[in-house]
């Protein structure tokens, strides 16, 4: 085979194959190095892990940040002189019987419906979420979605938000997992004091449930995507300080949870806490880093240029790293003492030693810890304050006003002294009265005027005030004289002086004021300066106004009332008087008895009639038309009139009922009235009746008083035509008859049939003379109506 000058030679298939061979070694060698490599990077990442697990212990014990812990867990190992991954293994082992893991046993036991549907266990589920958050350590979102996969899911969650809390209260979303990139958009920061599931954890300090977002109606993120769905607001915090909020979103209304899957939810709540902090060398969690005091310092600082009295308090915690009392780290000039004690004796002791009373129910100390805890600044007016100096209290009222500043909080308290509350009355006195007070000194022309005096006057409080001399200026033209007069009496004579009159604003509104003022005179005598006030009255003037003018219509009305009274009580008693003499006729003897009203307002139609008719016989009548006044009266008088004229004809007591009934239907402004008729027949004895809706009349004989029958009668004036039955007595010697109106009987509280037989057991006394009978009557009658009484007695001879 020839070959190219400079070219290689071929190779033969055994080169090839030898070649190829080689290749493979080495390629197999590579693959073996990197799958070496490769498990000892999965070696040490468990071992991170382990370590990280170790870690997230030592922060939980200690109440540290990560950082101190890594600290904390290189230096022990360094002092029992093993390695970093040997001394976490023997810390998870040692803390596998602590009480986290009892809880996680019982969290395990609780959760059998996980263990059947074959799910991680409910201890590996939270332990591989406290290590894949201490490993994600500053990167919240990761945290939040380390927390929704491993640990919340397998609880049925969706979604899980972490909330940093600002020192003014806000709330900003550092991370959160379930949620759409929008709704974290939207939610990224809720100002203070806006209302959210979130800020309820925040306010009350304590795990918050709300079952179900559509009940409660209360705004946060996600409710568009489960606005049924229920939540669980933890807030995460340590060493008393809360510094965010884990909120855990389910889709629908919230599951029950046991109290062990609570409890473990707060402990994932404080590994989000740690979260939050930044990632620098943490100070131990009894003594403050080198930027808290500098803080501390120049709070310090600002509190010695405030002119209030003002308090720093830095926490003091325990062992535990919890927050037990505040330390009275430095008091500015203007602090007074409510015991009396000072500056040196209060600084650098703790707040529950110089205010015992302040750690009570709601008392001063717990909003100190809620000012602590959340950051949201709290203003309490009227606060009691008591030190307690040998077992003596001492106690004032001030009000306090706390700020958290960093770590510290800034107390500003305003006693409430005598002078500074009775000038707060006057305040209160001069708003409500609407009192404007003034002063202006007549050498140097410089004019003083309260607040209240502008607002009277119409004028911003940045305007000049207006002199006495300018002030005829503003006043209403007809009542210039009067604020002449005014000022000549205070200006000239030296005297005290008052006026009212109107004051024209520049808003175009007229007020009515009155300004009383006093001259001040100098020990000559000599007129320096005038003070007063003035008042705004309008609203007394024209209350006044609208009472002289009810006055006068009241006046009138009651002058028209009487009028129309005594016009009422005159034509009644021409008609009938109130004790008529004894009528005397053929047979019989009649008595009458009128008892007018006790009201002259309750003038009444009550009428009765006795006459001899031309043909002998004797018409005995009573009646009452309805209502008072002077229509009553006069439709009485029409009744009576017209039946005397109708008796006439001589027909009966039917017949000129009916006829009765005609004129009150039609010849009447809508009479009506009751009635009862009767014809005597002195030469029989007989009496006739019909009665129209009246109480029939009674028949006294001997010793027996009876009522006559209920006949068929329609009151007069109700229908045009009405029928009426008639009935015929037989009298006899010495029997007494009685008609009598419904005042004589009626009572509000019993019934007609009981009056009228408590009348008929009046009337049956024995008597010597018709008229003690009637007087009798009257004396023992059973009424209490305050209406008139018509009474007629007829005795048969």
């Amino acid at each position: 085979m020839r070959s190219t000058p400079g070219s290689e030679p071929p190779r033969t298939s055994a080169q090839v194959t030898t070649a190829s061979s080689g290749e493979v070694g080495l390629l197999a060698a590579t693959v073996e190095r990197l799958r070496k490599e490769a498990l000892e990077a999965q070696e040490a990442a468990d071992g991170r892990a382990l370590i990280e697990l170790a870690k997230g212990i030592l922060v939980g014990r200690l109440g540290c940040g990560p950082g101190e812990a890594s600290r904390q867990l290189a230096k022990l190992a360094e002092q029992a002189d093993q390695p970093v991954l040997g001394l976490a293994v023997d810390i998870i082992n040692q803390a596998a019987h602590d009480h986290v893991s009892e809880l996680a046993r019982e969290f395990l036991r609780a959760a059998d419906a996980d263990a059947a549907a074959d799910t991680p266990a409910p201890l590996v589920r939270l332990r591989a979420a406290e290590s894949r958050m201490l490993a994600a350590g500053s990167d919240t979102q990761a945290v939040a979605g380390a927390l929704l996969d491993n640990a919340l899911h397998a609880l049925g969650a969706a979604g899980v938000a972490i909330w940093a809390a600002g020192p003014d209260a806000s709330l900003s979303l550092h991370g959160q997992a379930g949620f759409t990139p929008q709704e974290a958009d939207r939610w990224r920061y809720v100002p203070p004091e806006v209302a959210t599931c979130a800020r309820l954890a925040l306010t009350s300090r304590e795990l918050t449930i709300v079952d179900c977002l559509a009940e409660s109606g209360i705004p946060t993120i996600g409710r568009r995507q489960h606005p049924d769905g229920g939540r669980i607001m933890i807030p995460a915090g340590t060493g008393g300080r809360i510094t965010g909020v884990l909120e855990i979103s389910w889709p629908e209304a919230r599951p029950p949870q046991q109290p062990v899957i609570l409890r473990q939810l707060e402990a994932l709540a404080e590994l989000c806490a740690h979260t939050l902090e930044e990632h620098e060398p943490a100070p131990s969690p009894l003594t403050p880093s080198a930027a808290d005091l500098a803080g501390v310092a120049e709070l310090t600082d600002l509190a010695d240029h405030l002119h209030d009295p003002v308090v720093i308090l830095t926490p003091t915690l325990d062992q535990a790293g919890r927050l037990a009392d505040f330390r009275i780290h430095h008091t500015n000039q203007r602090f007074t003492d409510p015991a009396g004690r000072t500056r040196s004796n209060i600084t650098g002791a703790h707040f529950l030693e110089a205010y015992p009373t302040a750690a009570e129910n709601n008392g001063l100390f717990s909003m100190l810890e809620r000012v602590y805890a959340t950051g949201e600044p709290c203003h309490a007016p009227r606060t009691t304050l008591t030190a307690v100096v040998d077992q003596v209290p001492l106690t004032t009222i001030a009000d306090v006003s706390v700020t958290r500043h960093g770590t510290a909080l800034l107390l500003i308290w305003k006693i409430e002294d005598e002078t500074a509350r009775l000038a707060a009355l006057l305040q209160h006195a001069q708003r409500l009265g609407r009192v404007g007070g003034f002063e202006e000194h007549l050498t140097t022309g410089e004019i003083s005027w309260n607040g209240q005096l502008f607002s009277l006057f119409g004028l911003p409080a940045t305007a000049s005030p207006i002199s006495l001399h300018e002030l005829t200026g503003h006043v209403h033209p007809h009542d210039v004289n009067s604020v002449g007069r005014f000022l000549r009496m205070l200006l000239h004579r030296l005297r005290e002086a008052s006026v009212d009159f109107r004051l024209k604003r520049a808003d175009g509104i007229v007020r009515h004021i009155r300004m009383v003022a006093e001259p001040v005179l100098d020990h000559h005598g000599r007129l320096i300066s005038v003070r007063g006030a003035c008042q705004d009255i309008s609203s007394q003037h024209w209350t006044e106004v609208a009472l002289a003018a009810t006055r006068d219509q009241l006046a009138d009305s009651e002058a028209e009332s009487a009028d129309r009274t005594r016009l009422a009580l005159q034509l009644q008693h021409a008609i009938m008087p109130p004790a008529p003499a004894p009528l005397e006729v053929p047979g019989l003897r009649i008595a009458v008895r009128y008892r007018p009203a006790e009201s002259q307002s309750l003038v009444g139609g009550d009428w009765y009639d006795s006459v001899v008719l031309p043909h002998g016989k004797i018409l005995i009548s009573v009646g009452d038309v309805a209502g008072h006044g002077i229509q009553a009266a006069t439709g009485m008088v029409i009744l009576r009139n017209a039946l005397r004229g109708l008796a006439v004809t001589g027909a009966g007591p039917a017949q000129l009922l009916s006829w009765l009934n005609s004129v009150a239907h039609h010849l009447t402004s809508n009479v009506t009235a009751t009635a009862v008729c009767g014809i005597y027949d002195p030469d029989t004895r007989t009496l006739r009746w019909a009665r129209a809706g009246h109480l029939p009349p009674v028949l006294v004989r001997g010793s027996q008083a009876e009522a006559f029958p209920l006949t068929s009668g329609l009151l007069l004036g109700a229908l045009p035509d009405a029928d009426y039955a008639e009935e015929e007595v037989q009298l006899q010697r010495e029997d007494t008859l009685l008609m009598y109106t419904d005042g004589l009987v009626e009572r509000r509280d019993l019934s007609v049939t009981d009056s009228l037989a408590q009348l008929l057991a009046v009337a049956a006394h024995p008597s010597d003379c018709l008229e003690r009978r009637l007087d009798d009557l009257l004396t023992y009658s059973a009424s209490d109506t305050d209406d008139d009484t018509c009474l007629i007695g007829v005795q048969v001879r």
